[in-house]
């Protein structure tokens, strides 16, 4: 009973001061009946489900009391409780204190390091494991795609591939994050590799596989590949429908993405508040603003979806680069919820792109305010003083980041895919053999541009800036 109660998955009962589960366990203990080590993971797993640490670390008391606290599922329970309730520090020192450890003991400890952000501790864990399965795997790849590591990410992936004593073969979870990493790298020959295993491999291209395809051809720049993804696709759900819209507006086919959104519709899919910043988006990019406004008011007046944040921040990006700046502070001043920096950096843009000194300059320096640290507003204040010829006021405010010591934090830098390969190029520093590749071909145009003829090397092949 206390294990149906932990399992079943739904809101009753929250906010209650005793969980069913619980209610039951005192119940046990009150007619004199001894829990063993079953009775503690189950209690812990809806505390986890539910993040109630208060209960859980009752429950942990509960485990010394009855001795059941060296037991290896019970000490899995309670670090995983630990982990996902966000005490890593209490987790990892019940971790260290474990005589016994399985790959669950080492897989909850791996998740909770990724939870947190810790993808270092979590890959030198990672590394400890003499047996890992396909959570561990997929965890790490997932944990390092939605850390921003992307080439990381597939470089875990091969390594599963190459590694057979673990005996662990990718599934469609592993498939889908792979996917996602060659979304955010942009390494489109990796991804139609990974496209070609699937096919080879008999792994079940589901929804979620066929959308993280459409997702990733679309922002690799293929936009007709996912179309062919999508079409193929035997059953499609919101996200995938989604996923395609998002597509198309990613690259300014905005007919195509309202024209999907109208099919959508007709085969009675309900769109939900990420199709709408696709349809948004779209409009963005395309300057529909009588599109934008119908987008908008269709969410709200057809399918009671309340506009976010990121709703608004396109709205006003729509309605800020068609120069209606009016309109723009009306909706502004409607909205039921602060504006962000997103929503006033998209009126800081339409202001640069129509020249709007005086809204402009009110509105960076409102984010100057807001965030004072953060580079991009003094630059985009800067610019718009320099559309405007006031270059005293662009020396004024260079002088003031100087001052405050504000400098661009995070270098600039861009990935290409060459032969397999994701190479990037930044400010930081670049691969050395490519730079001189690269430096070679530079002079050679700048030869060609200035009319004298030279012939150089490269790689033993010569190269004659003449032809």
């Amino acid at each position: 009973m206390i294990r149906a109660y932990a399992s079943k998955i739904c809101d009753t009962n929250d906010g209650a001061p005793f969980l069913p589960s619980l209610l039951l366990f005192k119940q046990m203990l009150f007619n004199g009946i001894s829990p063993d080590c079953l009775t503690f993971p189950f209690l812990l797993k809806e505390c986890t489900r539910r993040f109630d640490s208060r209960v859980g670390c009752s429950i942990h008391g509960k485990t010394i009391k009855f001795g059941w606290f060296r037991d290896l599922y019970v000490q899995n329970s309670l670090v995983n409780f630990y982990s996902a309730c966000g005490f890593l520090n209490s987790a990892r020192k019940l971790f260290d204190e474990m005589l016994n450890r399985d790959v669950v003991s080492w897989n909850s400890m791996i998740i909770g390091h990724l939870r947190a952000g810790n993808l270092d501790m979590a890959l030198k864990l990672f590394r400890s494991i003499e047996k890992r399965n396909i959570i561990t795997w997929n965890s790490m790849i997932t944990g390092f795609v939605q850390g921003g590591l992307g080439k990381e990410a597939l470089q875990l992936f091969h390594e599963m591939q190459n590694l057979s004593n673990d005996n662990v073969k990718p599934d469609k979870i592993t498939m889908a994050s792979v996917l996602s990493a060659c979304a955010y790298l942009g390494a489109i020959d990796h991804g139609k590799w990974i496209h070609s295993y699937l096919r080879r491999s008999g792994v079940e291209c589901d929804l979620v596989v066929g959308t993280a395809l459409i997702d990733m051809y679309g922002k690799c720049g293929s936009v007709e590949r996912a179309y062919e993804v999508f079409k193929e696709m035997p059953r499609r759900d919101t996200l995938a429908w989604t996923a395609m819209i998002s597509a198309f507006a990613l690259h300014g086919y905005s007919k195509e993405a309202f024209d999907t959104f109208v099919e959508m519709e007709a085969v009675g899919v309900k769109p939900n508040h990420v199709t709408f910043v696709s349809l948004l988006s779209a409009c963005v990019h395309s300057g529909l603003v009588e599109k934008g406004r119908w987008c908008f008011d269709m969410m709200r007046r057809v399918y009671s979806i309340e506009p976010q944040l990121h709703h608004y921040a396109c709205m006003v990006d729509v309605l800020s680069r068609a120069g209606l700046f009016e309109e723009v502070e009306s909706l502004v001043r409607s909205m039921p919820m602060e504006p962000d920096v997103f929503v006033w950096g998209a009126l800081l843009g339409g202001c640069q792109i129509h020249g709007n000194i005086e809204l402009g300059e009110r509105v960076a320096q409102y984010l100057i305010d807001l965030e004072p640290m953060n580079h991009a507003f003094y630059i985009n204040l800067c610019d718009i003083y320099a559309k405007a010829g006031r270059f005293d006021d662009v020396k004024r405010i260079r002088a003031l980041m100087k001052e405050r010591g504000i400098r661009k934090e995070v270098a600039g830098c861009s990935m290409i895919e060459v032969d397999g390969f994701v190479l990037e190029f930044s400010i930081k520093g670049c691969p050395e053999l490519v730079m001189d590749e690269i430096v070679v071909i530079l002079n050679l145009l700048k030869n060609e541009i200035k009319g004298e003829g030279s012939v150089h090397y490269c790689d033993g092949i010569l190269l004659d800036a003449q032809n």
